[in-house]
């Protein structure tokens, strides 16, 4: 199919490129002309691991572009899909000038030669697929007012269910396809776009293997508002259970009980399961807190309140204060202290700052007189153009974040930071204090190493007896053997 994909971040890249790796002709449109070059030039303006090399395949393959120009690319197409951004306003509610913008441009290049499908694959409130059909109409009548009842098109919400740094395989097989539409004839087209992934047919590219026993992908169809309503709800329950571990794990250290241990005894059952589980410093990024934002004002402006989904934000940012409470605990007065942050991106495999727990940290110890180093594998030149004024030293590595710091403080869970050299960091430091903001260390190997540590609802002494903890292993590993 031809197909034309509206916004080049992080879910128009990775649509198209996937889209195109599966055989379709894809054009990506952006109006800002100097990403657009730099995607012409084959590089990627976003940090995902494997687009690049995915996009070099698509284009052997299907073929994509990219291009300012919207008006032939949708002409042409059978599927246009609108990626724009929609953040938030003041209010909470989702700023939707980007899609009206789109949507109308759309219906001005549309024609009569033939049947279009045009998706939302934006995360937009209940109710946007009625406005974009309404949109695209006022489009059509404004540029093509004789053709008006000869030019056809259908509107079907396709949320997306990606994961900033694994992108790429969360759209080449993904627990889910989500379509939403009124009519038959968009939803077959919707079918046959994405017929490969269903069945799986494709071959798998080196850099995002398929998964084990993986033959079919489920496509789930219905109602435009229902699909919109799923991708709000999905992302709600995702925040809250977060906040639940979080919760848990504030009362896991005033009884003494280790979080870790807990989240995994619940996780295992399969009425929970374990993803989203973890204790730490809180989410962030782009999708949560917005997504809950909007939620909580579709629900006002139907006369209803609630309170589970406001009470997800409240937990959230009072988990971000947890680690600078820790802070006070550990050295009393942070003024004129020496801070670092290990970390900066809102979670690894990203360069992705926005809403990131870092910031909201590093502002707050600034403000309290604290000295603020950093150092993140990837996210630090975003951070550099992004936040100009941020008054934070950038270090080239851990060690330098460590030297003569008063404490640590991990913040993103990035792979490497799982392996310190923790010995050598202690050494190095005025005060070798750690908070691991993440849990992605052992409290053992890093009070044996030098460091008064303390975790995310981890108690903070050393056991002598691990008979608990040899319990947990032998869980994990057969699992099959645990009881409901």
């Amino acid at each position: 199919m031809q197909v034309t994909v509206i916004g080049t971040g992080y879910v128009g890249s990775v649509t198209g490129a996937c889209l195109a790796y599966l055989g379709h002709r894809v054009t990506c449109v952006d109006t800002d002309s100097a990403k657009i070059a730099r995607w012409k030039l084959g590089q990627s303006p976003i940090y995902e691991p494997y687009l690049d090399e995915l996009i070099a395949q698509a284009s052997r393959i299907g073929g994509i572009d990219f291009t300012t120009e919207l008006t032939e690319a949708a002409r042409n197409s059978d599927v246009i899909f609108i990626a724009v951004g929609t953040p938030p306003l003041p209010n909470g509610a989702a700023n939707l000038s980007y899609l009206e913008a789109a949507a109308r441009s759309i219906g001005s290049a549309m024609d009569s030669s033939r049947f279009r499908v045009v998706v939302n694959k934006s995360t937009v409130p209940v109710g946007s697929g009625n406005l974009v059909e309404t949109l695209v109409r006022e489009g059509i009548l404004e540029t093509h007012p004789a053709e008006r009842n000869k030019i056809c098109f259908g509107v079907a919400s396709n949320p997306e269910f990606l994961r900033e740094g694994c992108a790429v395989s969360d759209s080449l097989y993904p627990d889910r396809i989500v379509v939403g539409a009124s009519d038959d004839r968009t939803m077959q087209i919707m079918r046959d776009l994405y017929r490969p992934v269903v069945e799986q047919t494709f071959e798998p590219p080196p850099g995002a293997p398929r998964p084990p026993q993986l033959s079919t992908v489920p496509l789930v169809s219905t109602s435009l508002t229902s699909a919109e309503m799923i991708k709000y709800a999905a992302n709600a329950f995702l925040a809250m259970k977060i906040g639940f571990a979080n919760e848990i794990a504030n009362i896991c250290e005033r009884v003494g009980a280790e979080a870790t241990e807990v989240m995994l005894g619940i996780g295992l059952d399969s009425r929970i399961g374990s993803k989203f589980l973890n204790a730490g410093v809180g989410w962030g990024g782009s999708c949560f807190g917005k997504d809950i934002q909007a939620l909580l004002q579709t629900a006002s402006e139907y006369g209803y309140t609630s309170r589970l989904l406001q009470a997800s934000l409240d937990v959230n940012t009072a988990q971000r204060q947890m680690a600078i409470q820790k802070l006070q605990e550990k050295l009393y007065i942070l003024k004129g202290r020496t801070i670092g942050l290990l970390g900066l991106a809102f979670k690894p495999d990203t360069d992705d700052l926005r809403d990131a727990p870092s910031l909201h940290i590093a502002e707050r110890l600034l403000q309290m007189g604290a000295r603020v180093k950093a150092y993140d594998p990837i996210a630090m030149q975003a951070c550099r153009e992004l936040y100009p004024n941020l008054r934070i030293r950038y270090c080239d590595s851990v060690r330098e974040v460590a030297e003569d710091a008063d404490a640590l403080v991990v913040v993103t869970e990035w792979a490497e930071f799982r392996n310190l050299p923790l010995e050598e960091l202690a050494a190095v430091m005025a005060k070798p204090v750690l908070v691991d903001g993440r849990n992605v260390l052992q409290p053992e190997t890093a009070i044996a190493a030098g460091f008064d540590y303390t975790g995310m609802g981890r108690c903070p002494r050393l056991r002598g007896d691990n008979h608990s903890r040899r319990e947990v292993a032998e869980a994990v590993q057969a699992p099959s053997s645990v009881s409901p």
